[in-house]
C-alpha cells in the first residue's frame, strides 16, 4: 500500500510560469500509487517544481525546518490550491530533500562556524579549549542542531557522505520521502548506496518515494514507475525507452562516434 494514489493539477492556465512548464501542464490524473515514482526529463521541464508543490502541500519538513517562505517556493505557493491529491493513507509523515538546500545548509554552517571561530580566537590561551567549544556550540544553533541529530559535524564527511548520512538519519520510519536530484551530491558508488538504502527501507516499511532525477542508475531500481516529461506530455515510460537511458547507452557504447555526431 502507498500513501498517495493520484495527483492532478486542476487548472487550464498555460501561462505564465509555473503554468507553462510541462510537468505542470501535463500533471493530469496521474496514478502515483507505486511505492517508487521517478520524474525524469530535460532541464526546464518542471519536474522539480512539481516535486516542490507536492512537498509544500504535504508540508513535509526539509533542511530549513518546516519553513517554505524561500523565494524558490513561490511557484509551489501558486499551485498549492490547484493540486488535487487522493490518498490511501492520510496525514503522511516524511521528509523533503533538495540538493540545493543541502549545499546551502552546509555552506551556512561553515560560514557561521568560521565567523564564530574568528570571534572567539582572541580568547585562546585565556579560556580553556573546552569552554570555547561550549560557547561555540551554544552560540551557533545550526552546529548544535547538527550534532544533536547526527552525532558529529557533517563537515567531517565528504559532501556525498554527509548527504547519505542525513538521508539515512531521516528515512527511518514509514512515510513519504521526496528527493530532488540526489545524484547531484553523489558519485556513482554513492548512488548505489542510496539505491540499497531505498530498497532496504521499502522492504521493511510502508513508505513511498518521489524522486526527480537525471540518473539512469537510480531509475533502474526494480519495480519503479518512471514518468518521463517532455514538451509534448508526461507519460509512464520503461527505463530503456527514456531519453536519459538511450543517450547514456549510446555514448558509452561508442563515445568517439557520438562526439563526432555532436560536432556535425
Amino acid at each position: 500500500m502507498s500513501y498517495l494514489k493520484f495527483i492532478n493539477i486542476n487548472t487550464e492556465k498555460t501561462n505564465p510560469f509555473p503554468y507553462n512548464v510541462s510537468a505542470i501542464k501535463y500533471a493530469k490524473n496521474m496514478d502515483v500509487s507505486s511505492k517508487l515514482n521517478f520524474f525524469v526529463g530535460d532541464n526546464g521541464t518542471g519536474k522539480s517544481t512539481l516535486l516542490e508543490t507536492i512537498a509544500f502541500r504535504l508540508q513535509l519538513p526539509h533542511m530549513d525546518g518546516s519553513e517554505y517562505s524561500k523565494k524558490s517556493f513561490q511557484a509551489s505557493i501558486k499551485l498549492a490550491s490547484e493540486l488535487e491529491m487522493s490518498f490511501n493513507i492520510n496525514r503522511p509523515t516524511g521528509f523533503f530533500f533538495r540538493a540545493e538546500d543541502f549545499g546551502d545548509y552546509l555552506n551556512s554552517v561553515n560560514r557561521a562556524d568560521y565567523g564564530l571561530h574568528s570571534h572567539l580566537k582572541s580568547l585562546e590561551g585565556e579560556v580553556p579549549d573546552r569552554i570555547i567549544q561550549e560557547m561555540k556550540d551554544n552560540s551557533n544553533y545550526q552546529l548544535y542542531h547538527m550534532r544533536k541529530n547526527y552525532g558529529q559535524e557533517l563537515g567531517a564527511f565528504s559532501h556525498g557522505e554527509a548527504y547519505l548520512k542525513i538521508i539515512n538519519e531521516k528515512i527511518q520510519k514509514p512515510g513519504i520521502y521526496l528527493l530532488d536530484e540526489p545524484e547531484a551530491a553523489l558519485s556513482p558508488a554513492k548512488q548505489l548506496t542510496l539505491i540499497y538504502q531505498i530498497i532496504e527501507h521499502l522492504n521493511h516499511h510502508i513508505s513511498q518515494f518521489f524522486i526527480a532525477t537525471h540518473s539512469p542508475m537510480l531509475m533502474a531500481i526494480p519495480n519503479a514507475t518512471i514518468f518521463e516529461i517532455t514538451e509534448d506530455g508526461m507519460t509512464k515510460t520503461d527505463l530503456e525507452d527514456t531519453e536519459h537511458y538511450r543517450i547514456t547507452k549510446s555514448f558509452l557504447n561508442n563515445p568517439e562516434m557520438y562526439l563526432r555526431h555532436l560536432k556535425s
